[in-house]
């Protein structure tokens, strides 16, 4: 079974898995066991539980990692699929391993906590991403965020991965740290990683998108593809109060375009009405490519 798997896996993803395994797993142990552990800072996922028991017994963060995954994997196995779950395996056991064996390596920093907590969670939330784009992850609570995205894709997984760790964080502080500087920073830690992860996720292909309601739809787009060279889509709708026949000119674009869109949108229809959304990710010309 795991032959036919593999065979699925070229030789060079494999090689750019297992390369970006282990500077994922570099930046994540980094994060853990060179600022968190040293600072006593509460981290998140199953990381953080791993933490805690490093505190509390001094057991190994890696070795404990990996024992917490495997009833995990199990309970995930059927919602997340073979190959995700064997190419989670091997990140799960790269990353272990870096945090047991290669991170002590590392100088740890004892300096300001401020910046520590900063660094940690910069440092990490790169780890994380990295991983995470090439559809893969580092188990414990990302199996359980992957198996709610997959209900619900459209929510974020920054916004996931921080209700699934504020758990983590909250029982680090009660049972190890017990005090309240450890609750705030291990909370900004997980807000930071939640931000820095969906910012490297979708950092080329976020943008803005648009909804005008007009009676000047082939003039409201012609005018927007004239000026910012967007092009634009005229759906037709009905208004509810009215009854009349609208134009609904839809436009995605990035975030300095929708500025001088919002000025030409008034310009052409000063009774127009529009709504400006964010967009995590646009697909297609001029945009991102699959």
């Amino acid at each position: 079974m795991i032959a036919r798997l593999v065979e699925k896996i070229s030789f060079k993803e494999l090689v750019i898995d297992i390369a970006v395994d282990i500077i994922g797993g570099i930046l994540i142990a980094i994060g853990v066991y060179n600022f968190a552990a040293v600072q006593g800072f509460p981290m998140v996922g199953f990381n953080g539980v791993a933490l805690i028991l490093y505190q509390l017994y001094r057991l190994p963060m890696g070795l404990t990692v990996v024992l917490l995954n495997i009833p995990a994997m199990f309970l995930c196995y059927k919602q997340m699929g073979r190959r995700f779950l064997i190419k989670s395996v091997k990140s799960i056991a790269i990353t272990s391993v870096i945090i047991d064996v290669v991170a002590p390596l590392f100088p740890v920093y004892t300096g300001d906590k401020l910046l520590a907590a900063v660094c940690c969670a910069a440092v990490s939330g790169i780890g994380y991403a990295l991983i995470y784009m090439r559809e893969s992850s580092t188990g414990g609570t990302d199996f359980l965020m992957m198996a709610i995205r997959s209900k619900i894709p459209h929510v974020s997984i920054g916004n996931i991965v921080l209700a699934l760790d504020a758990l983590v964080v909250v029982c680090g502080t009660i049972f190890v740290y017990k005090d309240i500087d450890s609750l705030i920073y291990g909370t900004m830690i997980a807000v930071v990683i939640a931000i820095v992860v969906d910012k490297l996720m979708y950092r080329t292909s976020s943008g803005k998108v648009t909804l005008i309601v007009t009676d000047k739809g082939r003039e409201m787009c012609e005018t927007i593809s004239a000026v910012t060279d967007r092009g634009s889509t005229i759906l037709k709708g009905i208004g509810s109060y009215t009854g009349d026949n609208k134009d609904v000119v839809f436009c995605a674009c990035n975030n300095k375009e929708m500025y001088g869109i919002r000025k030409l949108a008034k310009r052409v229809d000063k009774d127009c009405f529009f709504v400006i959304m964010e967009s995590n990710e646009v697909v297609g010309e001029g945009f991102k490519v699959n």
